[in-house]
């Protein structure tokens, strides 16, 4: 005879372990992310950190502007950030010999990324201080005073670097005459070039403007002889003279 069967007890609970294992894997997702979240902020501050020791010796900058963009110096749109945006420690008073020091390793950096062509600006010192000297062939189309857009960004980190002071922006041409509709005579282009980076410097670097002065000698105030080609694309410049004295007394 055979047994009687008995009927399978049905587990009604057997969700439970669906849901359980869903709820580990959720579980892990999440450790997962959190993990990953961890790591890119890890390396976030790694990268932060390498940069501020990178540029230590040039000192900081910051970026920021108290004016507009110079719609009127270069219509052009201007982004310092891909040079990366440097502090200039302009708080702390340098001698002009020091302020030469820290802007040849920081010209040196821009020579050497391609930002700036060699010789385009050069320094030396002088009785009335450190003379920055902006060549006309890296920042200016011949005959103009238009400032190039691609200088533009060099000039901005070059403000932000310069030491808080007096200072004075001079516009020199060579003896070749000038007369277009937009300038009479080298009076008028040198005045405009230097009015040009004075502004500029306004914009982009933590100047006050009580402190700054602009001027243009034409021919007049010569540094190389202008019986040759050479000496005058020497003599076309703009510069920038980081005062020893107080402007007022010049």
């Amino acid at each position: 005879m055979s047994r009687k069967k008995h009927p399978e007890h049905v587990n009604h609970e057997r969700w439970l372990v669906s849901y359980a294992d869903f709820i580990t894997l959720l579980f892990a997702f999440f450790v997962v992310l959190f993990a990953s979240s961890q790591s890119d902020r890890k390396k976030q501050t790694q990268l932060a950190d390498a940069m501020k020791s990178a540029f230590t010796p040039l000192g900081a900058f910051e970026a920021h502007s108290k004016t507009p963009p110079l719609a009127s110096v270069n219509s052009a749109s201007v982004n310092p950030a891909p040079l990366s945006p440097l502090v200039a420690s302009a708080a702390k008073l340098e001698t002009p010999e020091e302020t030469e020091r820290r802007l040849r390793r920081f010209l040196a950096a821009q020579v050497a990324s391609g930002h700036i062509p060699p010789g385009s600006i050069t320094m030396r010192i002088t009785p009335d201080g450190l003379v920055i000297s902006l060549h006309e062939a890296g920042f200016f189309p011949s005959g103009s005073a238009e400032i190039r857009a691609r200088s533009i960004p060099v000039l901005s980190l070059l403000a932000a670097t310069l030491p808080a002071g007096p200072l004075r922006v001079e516009g020199h041409t060579d003896n070749v005459p000038i007369h277009t509709e937009q300038f009479a005579t080298n009076w008028e282009l040198s005045t405009t070039r230097a009015t040009a980076i004075a502004r500029l410097l306004l914009d982009r670097g933590p100047l006050d403007p009580t402190n700054l002065s602009a001027a243009g000698y034409a021919e007049f105030h010569p540094i190389a002889d202008n019986a040759t080609e050479e000496g005058r694309t020497q003599n076309r410049r703009v510069d920038i003279i980081l005062l020893r004295r107080p402007a007022a007394s010049q």
